[in-house]
């Protein structure tokens, strides 16, 4: 009888838990289970809203693999898996937890991508941040550097000069080291990101990010 008790209580904690992220946090519960939330599965590793017409379920898989091709093209491979979650509609976004971004990355292993997001661009930036991540392991990078990495890497050109210099935009000053800091200057002001992105180019032409990126991971600290 009291292991029947402590059973229920046990099963009853563990889904209030579950019901609690679902609804407090519906981005972390839908990339752990999209198929809860509706969407359907076009291969392993991409879901997409369900309904779509065969164009343009073709449209999210010709995004996500030309943004997955940049980010090897930069990297050499991907040591990262993430999931991708596609909507086209407002409705579809909102429901799995998405906002007013384009496209945004999920606990570093998830990329959901909204109605504005389904470009290469989007698609390669999010893809960035998270296999940064999977190499840093228990490194990191300053805000700044994460977010310019992830434009040059995406060859986004709202940032970025088409070529030989590709700074658009220099920075006017220190920029943000943390993830509240950089969304507080990105909501003022998006040019923020072309400085982050000026800054990165510009230290690629002098500094190896792939030896800094094993450094860090192996516990060395960001050079000033």
């Amino acid at each position: 009888m009291w292991a029947r008790v402590l059973f229920g209580g046990i099963f009853a904690v563990v889904l209030a838990l579950v019901v609690g992220v679902s609804v407090a946090f519906p981005a972390v519960a839908a990339t752990t289970c999209p198929g809860c939330y509706g969407l359907e599965r076009v291969r392993p590793g991409l879901h997409v809203e369900p309904g779509l017409a065969a164009v343009q379920r073709a449209q999210v898989t010709a995004a996500v693999d030309e943004g997955r091709r940049r980010v090897v093209a930069f990297f050499g491979d991907l040591r990262s898996t993430p999931d991708f979650l596609a909507c086209l509609t407002d409705s579809c976004y909102a429901r799995i937890g998405g906002g007013g971004e384009r496209g945004i990355a999920v606990l570093n292993r998830a990329v959901m991508l909204s109605p504005r997001g389904i470009d290469p661009v989007i698609a390669a930036h999010e893809l960035t941040h998270v296999e940064l991540h999977a190499r840093l392991g228990t490194g990191s990078v300053p805000q700044w550097f994460d977010e310019g990495l992830a434009v040059l890497v995406s060859d986004d050109a709202r940032y970025l000069r088409p070529g030989g210099d590709r700074c658009l935009v220099e920075p006017a000053g220190p920029l943000p080291e943390t993830l509240d800091g950089w969304l507080r200057a990105a909501s003022a002001d998006p040019r923020v990101y072309a400085q982050a992105a000026c800054a990165v180019s510009r230290w690629t032409t002098t500094g190896d990010v792939h030896a800094l990126v094993a450094d860090l991971a192996a516990g060395g600290t960001f050079p000033r």
